[in-house]
């Protein structure tokens, strides 16, 4: 059974189709699943320069504000691994 559209809210715009398939894969680690809205250009002609990349990515309405605040805690670095010693 397909989600009603009004369900959905963009949480973030990403520039191209690495940095899309980086934050999907994110959130849906997190149990969050993603939709996407975005140039088509990126897909057929691989452009993702100047805007023509933009991505706009969405979850569920109840799953806005965990989206955010992951998305957050992400871009300010809380959420990199730490360094094991003896690791080059």
């Amino acid at each position: 059974m397909a989600d009603e559209p009004a369900a959905w809210v963009g949480v973030k715009v990403v520039q191209g189709q690495f940095e899309e398939g980086q934050l999907r894969a994110f959130l849906q680690a997190h149990d969050i699943p993603t939709q996407i809205r975005g140039e088509s250009l990126r897909n057929t002609h691989g452009l993702s320069v100047d805007g023509l990349g933009a991505v706009e990515v969405f979850v569920r309405e109840a799953d806005a504000d965990a989206a955010r605040d992951l998305i957050a805690k992400a871009e300010r670095g809380d959420l990199t691994l730490p360094e094991v010693e003896g690791e080059v």
